[in-house]
């Protein structure tokens, strides 16, 4: 058990600054902040990388401790619900209601999607 706590530390530190990253990068640099843009990057490439990462680990059988650290930890650490509702309510204050509707739309099926082509991949290029 100590083990897999371990890893899951050792990913979750690892997506959190991959987050913080993204972050730095699209609003402080390219992107002005009116919408969300980090908070939607990395809700969707980390449920592209869940998806590819739950079928990697059942196709090649992953040990658990990595399975965790690359789910649990590194794919948690990186994505952020907690964000993604303050982000909302945010657009909801401003009274930005279409971008608020359109904003969690669009995260909840694209994160679905990009799950599901995560894993899809993994699944027709690993035969």
């Amino acid at each position: 058990m100590t083990k897999a706590l371990i890893c899951i530390f050792l990913g979750g530190g690892t997506g959190s600054v991959l987050r913080y990253c993204v972050q730095l990068a699209l609003h402080e640099r390219i992107v002005p902040y009116n919408f969300p843009w980090a908070t939607f990057t990395v809700n969707i490439v980390g449920s592209f990388l869940i998806g590819m990462f739950y079928a990697l680990s059942a196709r090649f059988n992953l040990a658990t401790d990595i399975r965790l650290l690359l789910t649990t930890g590194l794919c948690g650490g990186f994505t952020t619900f907690s964000t993604f509702s303050n982000d909302s309510l945010i657009l909801l204050k401003q009274g930005l209601h279409g971008l608020f509707l359109l904003y969690i739309v669009l995260s909840v099926a694209l994160g679905v999607a990009a799950a599901m082509l995560g894993g899809a991949l993994i699944s027709n290029y690993t035969r």
